[in-house]
């Protein structure tokens, strides 16, 4: 399939894996992105994963769970299927993306903890396994990492496409112990790759999945190829490329290794891309490129001072988070307060802005209209905000009330995204046309003889 279309805008990591293990869309799976809004925390709002309950000021490993997750998966039918006797492990970088690829009823998830460099997993699947404890023990990133260097592969010099003065400059990043994000740079790096495909062909080899005859077992792995924002100088051209070489390597590592373990044609192989671009870095102010700076902080103010002016002196506005204005319950429910007004009238205000396009309220998003259709589906109205704003591409969004701040640019550049479905008895065969992320699940549920999500959208496609 060279081109899947996600239809849901926004989407992140999370949001994305939940579309594509569920069949269904970001306002129906629970996890409609990486971080939601949590209005029962004492004090006021309280930003969070979806997959992690409040627990204090921080979020411990045992925290995490699918319960968030409201539809069943790929991974939860085919261990149904099996009677409970289908196992499913997922290995990821980011605790989420393992959570959801693995989901209610699979036997284990592990990920890499951004404090420590250790493998880790939540009491909802139960204990590491012994293959992961060791590789705790025997290889801790913690002892490595001021080792690791990203520098140009050899495989970068063989590629024709670049120009040669980003093969005369090469880059090189190297990560810290004495660095508090040291893991966090790490994990945005094509090396965290390796370290995915090493922990998961432990789990393959040592847990022996897809040996227990007449059964079916999963395996999913989640790599990244997001461009790396931890860079002076924004031009990662050079940097993307070597990436996607050295995922292509760790793949085909994986692939073999499956092929070992199961022999070759006895596996099911499925491989997407999350349908998203997260361009991180602002372009340089040398180009000339119009735009500017939107400031949450300074537009919550504004806010605040526009609305008591109007319906009285209260703190309306909370916060302005992920292109979301989020109001008091307190302060729209006060006697002789109009609510709605409230918000509509701060809409108004708010579209007047710079770097912002356009002000839409929940009504605005459950309208049956086209033009909305992506943030519809993008977005769940239990938890957004009571505005969404979308703001001008190339205009960088300032989130300058959270610690630390969080800058965001605006691009709205489709992204083509391809998938790969491999199944024994499966004939080749290219789809040019445009394929909806939604039919993937019920699609690879088809090659695996199983029923398809209970919340799938989309029929599956034909298999021939």
């Amino acid at each position: 399939m060279r081109d899947v279309d996600f239809k849901a805008m926004p989407l992140d990591a999370a949001s994305a894996t939940a579309l594509l293990c569920t069949g269904a869309y970001p306002s129906q799976t629970g996890v409609p992105s990486a971080m939601v809004f949590d209005a029962s925390v004492t004090g006021g709002f309280s930003q969070r994963p979806p997959l992690a309950k409040p627990s204090g000021s921080t979020i411990t490993n045992d925290s995490f769970s699918p319960a968030a997750l409201q539809l069943t998966t790929v991974a939860d039918e085919l261990v149904m299927d099996a009677g409970g006797n289908a196992r499913v492990w997922s290995v990821a970088m980011d605790p989420q993306q393992a959570i959801i690829l693995t989901g209610h009823a699979g036997t284990g998830a592990v990920w890499m903890n951004n404090s420590s460099g250790n493998w880790a997993t939540t009491s909802y699947y139960g204990s590491l396994p012994g293959a992961i404890t060791s590789r705790n023990l025997r290889a801790p990133l913690s002892q490595r990492i001021d080792t690791m260097v990203w520098r140009p592969s050899a495989m970068l010099a063989a590629v024709t496409s670049l120009p040669q003065h980003k093969k005369l400059a090469p880059f090189k990043y190297t990560f810290s112990r004495q660095d508090r994000d040291a893991y966090k740079k790490f994990a945005a790096s094509p090396l965290a790759n390796r370290e995915v495909t090493d922990a998961a062909l432990d789990i393959l080899s040592n847990l022996n999945l897809g040996k227990t005859p007449g059964e079916t077992d999963m395996l999913n792995v989640a790599y990244t190829l997001a461009p790396f924002k931890y860079t002076s100088d924004g031009q990662t051209r050079t940097e993307l490329t070597d990436s996607y070489l050295r995922l292509d390597a760790q793949i085909g590592r994986l692939l073999k290794a499956v092929d070992k373990a199961v022999g070759a044609g006895n596996s099911v192989i499925w491989l997407t891309g999350t349908g998203y671009f997260d361009d991180a870095v602002a372009t340089e102010p040398k180009y000339r490129m119009p735009g500017g700076e939107f400031s949450a902080r300074r537009a919550r103010s504004l806010l605040n001072s526009y609305l008591s002016a109007r319906f009285g002196s209260a703190e309306y506005v909370t916060t302005i988070r992920d292109g979301q204005v989020f109001f008091s319950p307190q302060a729209l429910d006060r006697p002789g307060v109009d609510g709605s007004q409230v918000v509509s009238d701060a809409r108004s205000f708010i579209a007047k802005m710079s770097g912002v396009s356009e002000a839409l309220t929940i009504n605005d998003l459950l309208s049956p209209t086209a033009e909305y259709e992506g943030l519809r589906l993008a977005l769940d109205p239990k938890n957004c905000g009571d505005i969404i704003l979308r703001f001008i591409p190339g205009w960088d969004v300032v989130y300058d009330e959270q610690t630390p701040t969080v800058t965001k640019q605006t691009r709205e550049s489709a992204s083509m995204t391809p998938a790969f479905i491999k199944a024994p008895g499966l004939k080749a065969e290219t789809i040019n046309t445009t394929v909806e992320a939604v039919r993937l699940a019920p699609t690879l549920s088809g090659a695996l003889r199983i029923r398809a999500p209970n919340g799938a959208k989309a029929r599956a496609l034909p298999l021939k």
